[in-house]
């Protein structure tokens, strides 16, 4: 018996979804994983330019807000595997704009409209890239993602999956931070024709931290990741804020799609 089955937080009704790799239980549930998200300022016309259809982005005053998020599932439900997901903080289309942006990402989700759409989530095994593009219409694709989270300095890399250079690296000594429960997230995903709006709900506590020395380095590539990275003018930049924990534990529902 392992220590999770008998956690309320993984005691959730389940069912099967078929996808091209085979079936896949859901709600996946991840037992113990790792994150590092690294959260940046851009501009809000780079950022709209990027958004699926149907979606605004949030207006952060001046700016929007990016994030990239390096990712280490040692146990779940589909098996151990890394990601990166690099994302946009944005709301359905004629959505009322928040007023407090930095606060509303803290509301419940079941009361919250503020969420992120992924523009690129690559991950190392085919049976979670099938998942991602079969479930919710993620755009995934498969290739070797580096993590390395010790003592307070991060590297995390996305590699070509043509070869040559990594897409992008993210590395440096972390800062200062206080720590914090993480929240909750909203994504949103264009799914055959629909607007997708899913829950993730997480279970985890993580220093909110200044960026210290870690940077964002692009590669040579022309690859769409990296293009899209380049096109929100992240060529080495330096995240706003930080915030990581090796005790991360969530469940990632199935979507429902908007009226």
């Amino acid at each position: 018996m392992k220590p999770w089955d008998s956690d309320a937080f993984f005691q959730y009704p389940r069912n099967t979804v078929s996808t091209s790799e085979g079936e896949v239980e859901m709600p996946i549930l991840y037992y113990d994983s790792s994150q590092c998200m690294a959260f940046f300022w851009v501009d809000c016309a780079r950022a709209q330019s990027l958004l699926s259809d149907g979606l605004d982005v949030v207006r952060f005053g001046r700016k929007a807000l990016a994030v990239l998020a390096f990712y280490q599932y040692r146990t779940t439900s589909i098996g151990s595997y890394n990601e990166v997901g690099t994302a946009i903080a944005c709301v359905p289309k004629g959505s009322r704009q928040p007023a407090r942006p930095l606060l509303s990402l803290f509301r419940s989700v079941d009361k919250g409209i503020v969420g992120f759409n992924v523009i690129d989530l690559p991950v190392t095994t085919p049976a979670a890239c099938a998942a991602g593009r079969d479930i919710w219409g993620y755009p995934k694709f498969v290739t070797p993602i580096d993590f390395s989270l010790q003592q307070g300095q991060f590297h995390g890399a996305v590699h070509d999956p043509a070869g040559g250079s990594p897409l992008c690296s993210l590395s440096g000594k972390i800062g200062p931070g206080v720590t914090a429960p993480l929240i909750n997230l909203i994504l949103y995903s264009a799914h055959h024709g629909q607007m997708l709006r899913t829950l993730v709900n997480i279970r985890a506590k993580g220093p909110m931290c200044l960026p210290g020395s870690v940077r964002m380095h692009i590669g040579r590539t022309n690859h769409r990741m990296a293009e899209n990275l380049r096109a929100l003018g992240l060529q080495d930049a330096r995240p706003a804020f930080i915030a990581h924990t090796d005790g991360l534990q969530l469940r990632l529902n199935a979507g429902a799609a908007l009226p």
